[in-house]
């Protein structure tokens, strides 16, 4: 995939389409973690950014951006189906990959410290599971 689909992907687009976006990472958000978080090395920032992403201090156009490559992240299809196990998430990585470093320095201690709690309460309910 070259640099235009990705800068396709990661436009912020406008209130309308932010607001569709967020409502469906809200909503598919956790699920999609919870399958993905294996394969994906850096769960901690996904984590992070999803938090930035809801944080209403975020910048629009970085919560555009994060929500964009968010909601990449929980479409079951998309260039490389999700379904294929290792390789299903490499599109998402790089897609996350690259918003990361779109954004680089909007994504607080406090994100990485909800992130932190959020993984730490995921592992408990794992461990009771």
């Amino acid at each position: 995939m070259d640099d235009i689909k990705y800068g396709e992907i990661l436009l912020p687009g406008d209130e309308e389409t932010q607001q569709r976006q967020e409502k469906a990472v809200r909503s598919k958000f956790w699920p999609t973690l919870r399958k993905a978080a294996r394969y994906i090395p850096f769960s901690r920032d996904v984590v992070a950014a999803f938090y930035c992403a809801m944080d209403p201090l975020t910048p629009t156009r970085v919560r555009g951006i994060l929500l964009a490559a968010l909601g990449y992240f929980v479409m079951p299809v998309d260039i490389i189906p999700d379904f294929f196990a290792v390789i299903g998430y490499s599109d998402d990585a790089a897609v996350l990959a690259l918003a990361f470093s779109m954004i680089r320095g909007h994504i607080r201690q406090e994100h990485y410290d909800a992130a932190d709690r959020a993984l730490a309460s995921e592992q408990d309910a794992a461990k009771k599971a």
